[in-house]
């Protein structure tokens, strides 16, 4: 019984004490990996670590274990935890299992021009009405209190990216020091909600109706500043996909995509946060994004990554360092 890269299926059957398992690996993925399971009659999904290169703090699969259990069970569509595995001897690292939800993943341009320009707009109001529900459950009453320290969250979110750029270092990347810099001054306050940390089109199931049936990959969740995922979710809209010819194109560009004024005024709306200013935001996504595309092209180039398309990410860093001052400038031209 053999599996794919980072499986071992013999032992987790018999870790689950099943009979023969399958496994695929999900396309797409660019840090912790993913697999759907088998026995031939259910199908689940295994998350585990990447091979090589964890970073302290990163892909701790007990966090994401609890949050799913949480937010699952108050409603939030987010996949239901089956199991839990801590032990790193059983697969080769620590993993967890949830139930197989049916959908579509939607990561690439003609995927999306297909859905129509009526569709296109649906689905993305949807996404954002789906980020502004998840800020506002309360994190104590799903059982999340302790999920996280809201309280100068921004302030650690800037000295923890940058100790994850420090050691995800393969190459020189310009400008990327003196973007840290900038924002490391007049950080802002923020309050506490449940954030995902990676929200974006390209990270939920899609159902028939164009509903969104589960949220995915929490790896970066806590309790932080909701409009750290907001910011980010609108830095994605823009960062340009590779089209099948190999023409990049930016989510936006779709005929029928909302502005990204318009997501900020329907999320503010659902919401009731006040948005009028995100320039500081906008740049620590594009920051972020950086470093989280820097370490994968780290352990691209250390041969330890799974898949395809790898080879392309160390070129999208550049232009999100670049993003990032340009949000900053923009804020010192509006004072």
């Amino acid at each position: 019984m053999s599996g794919p890269r980072g499986l071992d299926l013999e032992r987790l059957r018999a870790h689950l004490g099943s009979g023969e398992l399958a496994a695929t690996m999900f396309a797409g993925g660019r840090s912790n990996l993913t697999y759907a399971v088998s026995d031939g009659t259910e199908r689940w999904v295994l998350r585990r670590p990447p091979l090589g290169h964890v970073l302290p703090t990163a892909h701790d699969m007990s966090r994401e274990h609890k949050v799913l259990d949480a937010l699952s069970a108050a409603g939030f569509p987010a996949p239901r935890p089956v199991l839990i595995c801590t032990d790193p001897d059983v697969i080769g690292a620590p993993f967890y299992l949830m139930e197989y939800v049916d959908g579509t993943i939607y990561r690439d341009v003609e995927a999306l021009e297909a859905l129509g320009a009526a569709a296109m707009r649906e689905l993305t109001l949807s996404l954002v009405d789906t980020l502004a529900d998840l800020h506002a459950l309360d994190p104590a009453e799903i059982g999340l209190a302790d999920f996280g320290r809201p309280e100068g969250f921004n302030e650690r979110q800037v000295r923890r990216w940058k100790k994850q750029l420090d050691a995800s270092r393969s190459r020189e990347v310009p400008g990327v020091e003196e973007l840290h810099a900038r924002l490391a001054v007049r950080i802002p306050d923020g309050a506490g909600a449940v954030v995902h940390g990676d929200f974006r089109l390209d990270n939920v199931l899609i159902g028939p109706g164009l509903e969104i049936r589960a949220v995915l990959d929490w790896e970066m969740s806590t309790l932080g500043d909701p409009l750290s995922d907001l910011a980010l979710m609108l830095v994605y809209a823009g960062r340009p996909l590779l089209t099948k010819d190999g023409e990049p194109r930016t989510p936006i560009s779709v005929p029928g995509h909302p502005s990204l004024e318009e997501m900020s005024e329907r999320y503010a709306k659902r919401s009731g946060r006040d948005v009028s200013d995100l320039h500081w935001y906008v740049a620590f996504a594009a920051f972020k994004l950086a470093v989280i595309l820097e370490g994968v092209h780290y352990r691209y180039v250390q041969g330890q990554t799974v898949g395809a398309g790898f080879d392309t990410v160390g070129a999208m860093v550049a232009p999100l360092v670049a993003q990032g001052h340009e949000s900053l400038d923009a804020a010192l031209e509006g004072n």
